[in-house]
């Protein structure tokens, strides 16, 4: 399908932010998206807070695992989105590129986990409307 959109998300761990914006990403952008998440210094698990986070808006990260650049099955997206993490973020090509600077919620006490989780929903949703694709599926926090 030639209208199907790549985007990626990259953080440092690749255990909450860029976790949260991948799943964001499927649950909104349907079938017109293949998303993808990914650190530079993947920590191996995703954090217990964002699997019960997005649990919250009915989504299930805990088969989920944090991953690197490397384990993606190819480079070529048309968005990548990193999440503010400066030079721990590597280049990574795309049509588009943005750094959302949405600070690490991983020590976070809950309701403020869920404020971050919220952004990166109202930032997922905009960047597929600048996509062209029409944002769908349910997303409510």
């Amino acid at each position: 399908m030639s209208d199907v959109k790549r985007v990626l998300f990259v953080c440092v761990e690749n255990s909450n932010r860029s976790q949260m914006a991948e799943a964001f990403a499927r649950m909104l952008g349907g079938s017109s998206i293949e998303a993808y998440s990914a650190g530079s210094r993947p920590s191996g698990v995703v954090n217990p807070k964002a699997i019960a986070a997005m649990r919250e808006v009915g989504y299930d990260l805990s088969t989920h695992q944090s991953k690197s650049l490397d384990e993606l099955p190819s480079s070529d997206f048309d968005f990548v989105a990193t999440m503010g993490c400066g030079d721990s973020c590597p280049m990574v090509r795309a049509k588009w590129r943005a750094d959302w600077q949405i600070p690490d919620p991983k020590h976070l006490p809950s309701d403020q986990f869920r404020l971050v989780r919220d952004l990166i929903r109202d930032k997922v949703h905009n960047a597929l409307v600048e996509l062209g694709l029409p944002a769908h599926g349910t997303a409510s926090g």
